[in-house]
């Protein structure tokens, strides 16, 4: 029987070089893209298999998960990613790792200010405040202006923020909003405030320690329909972490214009600034852009005209 050509096998070789590097690298997403391209499955195939580890994940969702749009974290999906390394025949905990561990920011070597570990841990911990406060995931608002204003202390730590919402509700009946604040490492929840501060006033409160999230209901008094605009402002009061290091807003969906300053207090000046952007949690940062940082008012900002879904920060280094 003749031999296949040479060529072929350096073809079919690719796809596992692919999956080498990206096991080993990562982010998840790409791992697992190289995984099922390596194995050359189908996503419907994929679900087969899974379906018969006794485990339910759409199609659409493992779409999401090889583009990066959207990560596993429920524990029924944690179950999924350890079945999907059987199935694609990958080393034990290989995509697990790659979700628990701290992503490196890709530009300048330095450890990002939450793991993957955290971030994931409180999206779990937020699915399941939001369900306590019957708070669906539309909130029935659009965004037209988001202006927030963060103030770091004297021990660089995060002392607060206050937030400046321009919204249109896209349904009849909105009344409320729920607002989320994640403090630095080592925060402590139980010690935060919060503010109903303009054309709102403070519902319930959620803590919860482990992760340091806070959630807040904000109530508008005022039924809100489809095409009504509203504007409210609320703050957060913190200052129980250890040094700040960057903040970092998440987008859910597309949106308006977004504004963020950074204000530092008189003997606490960073050396340098920078904006940054992930396409998710699980994604190595990109655009970084330094910032100019005004000596006299103390301040950092950024404009973005009409952000993306995905995440978008200022990071500085104190020394």
């Amino acid at each position: 029987m003749p031999h296949a050509p040479q060529h072929v096998d350096a073809a079919a070789d690719a796809p596992a070089a692919d999956l080498d590097a990206a096991l080993r690298g990562g982010p998840f997403h790409v791992a697992l893209r190289a995984a099922i391209a390596a194995r050359g499955l189908p996503l419907q195939r994929v679900q087969h298999h899974l379906s018969r580890h006794g485990v339910k994940v759409g199609v659409t969702s493992l779409s999401y998960w090889q583009q990066g749009a959207r990560r596993p974290q429920r524990p029924e999906s944690l179950r999924a990613v350890r079945a999907l390394e059987e199935i694609l025949r990958l080393p034990d905990e290989s995509l697990i790792r790659l979700l628990t561990e701290a992503e490196a920011d890709s530009l300048t070597g330095q450890p990002a200010g939450r793991s993957y570990r955290a971030l994931m841990a409180a999206s779990d911990v937020l699915e399941t405040l939001f369900v306590e406060l019957e708070c669906p995931l539309d909130d029935g608002l659009h965004t037209l202006g988001h202006h927030e204003r963060v103030r770091i202390g004297a021990r660089r730590e995060l002392l607060g923020r206050e937030s400046q919402h321009i919204v249109r509700a896209h349904r009849d009946g909105v009344d409320r909003f729920v607002a989320v604040h994640h403090g630095d490492p080592g925060c402590v929840p139980e010690q935060m405030a919060v503010q109903a501060l303009e054309n709102c006033r403070t519902g319930r409160v959620r803590r919860h320690h482990d992760t340091g999230v806070l959630v807040a209901e904000f109530l508008f008094d005022t039924s809100l329909r489809a095409g009504d605009t509203f504007l409210f402002r609320y703050g957060v009061q913190d200052g129980t972490a250890e040094a700040s290091r960057e903040y970092v807003r998440g987008f859910d969906a597309p949106g308006g214009q977004y504004a963020l300053q950074i204000r530092f207090a008189e003997d606490a000046l960073p050396v340098r600034c920078h904006r940054f952007t992930r396409h998710s949690p699980a994604a190595p940062r990109s655009g970084r852009q330094e910032l100019p940082l005004s000596h006299r008012h103390r301040s950092v900002h950024l404009v973005e005209p009409r952000v993306r879904s995905g995440m978008l920060g200022i990071g500085w280094d104190w020394e």
